[in-house]
């Protein structure tokens, strides 16, 4: 028979204290999650709810109405396609310059390289709403208001700050060593870029479209300043037509948008998601 382990005060006070500071971190995290899921709550209450209001509710007797109201070209496909041309236009484009910029900030060291780097950063400091009255001063005298596609170069340039030191640091982590036994096979540095360095870091590119796409996706001052027809205007700036005169809010359609607006940035998440991850790519490419 075994003599029961005797633990010393300190060592049971700094148990108990472990605990207790468990337990605070524990309660700290659920009300962050509670601050969070009110939200979701009313999103889902108040799409099925005929008479929501701004309350967070159960509804009394779950309806449909306000997802048949919203479901239709006007209020939410054409905006929704409008959407998703802005931001994967906007995605596609950056992510091609930042490819572009950050290859040689990757693979060339020079003493310029820090000074560049820091000078992009400050790019990101920039709000956009101080620089939007030059910006939309120059779209009139080109005369390329309400053109989706300028507008998606101008979305492109917002976000290539950051775009380009994401790319450079995943960039970083693929060996150089690849792209030497390409080049001493005969392959020019850019068809060793195309074909050793982007495959390898393709979750990589996945996280800055992503973090690009979403951008261009929640991006509601932008499309509203530049895009004037409603017939080009994003469901970011269409969501403005549940809001009526002297308060009054479609708080059920409302709802009802807000979630079938989400979904496809939730589907976009699920499918990067589900591909490999950067270590399993670059697992065994190099041997020591």
């Amino acid at each position: 028979m075994t003599a029961p382990v005797k633990v010393s005060p300190p060592a049971a006070r700094a148990r108990g204290a472990r605990k207790r500071g468990s337990a605070l971190a524990d309660a700290v995290l659920l009300l962050i999650g509670a601050c969070f899921l009110l939200p979701l709550l009313w999103l889902v209450f108040g799409s099925l709810d005929a008479a929501a209001g701004h309350e967070t509710r159960v509804p009394q007797q779950p309806v449909l109405d306000n997802f048949a109201a919203v479901l239709t070209p006007d209020l939410l496909f054409r905006p929704l396609w409008n959407s998703l041309l802005l931001s994967a236009g906007t995605g596609a484009v950056t992510l091609a310059a930042a490819v572009l910029a950050a290859y040689p900030l990757s693979r060339y060291r020079s003493r310029f390289n820090s000074p560049f780097m820091y000078g992009v950063l400050f790019g990101t400091c920039l709000p956009v709403t101080a620089i939007m009255v030059p910006v939309y001063g120059l779209f009139v005298q080109l005369r390329l208001l309400d053109s989706l596609p300028a507008t998606v170069l101008f979305l492109a340039a917002t976000s290539l700050p950051m775009a380009i030191w994401m790319t450079r640091n995943f960039m970083d982590a693929v060996p150089l060593a690849l792209e030497e036994a390409a080049w001493m096979d005969g392959a020019s540095r850019m068809a060793a870029l195309r074909t050793i360095v982007l495959p390898l870091m393709r979750p990589g590119l996945g996280v800055v479209f992503i973090f690009v796409f979403i951008q261009a996706w929640g991006n509601f001052f932008v499309p509203f300043v530049l895009l004037l027809s409603e017939a080009r205007q994003p469901a970011a700036v269409s969501i403005f037509s549940f809001f009526g005169q002297h308060g009054a809010v479609a708080y059920g359609q409302l709802a009802a948008f807000s979630i079938l607006y989400s979904v496809p940035v939730l589907a976009l998440y699920v499918i990067v998601a589900r591909g490999p991850g950067a270590a399993l790519a670059l697992s065994g490419a190099v041997r020591g």
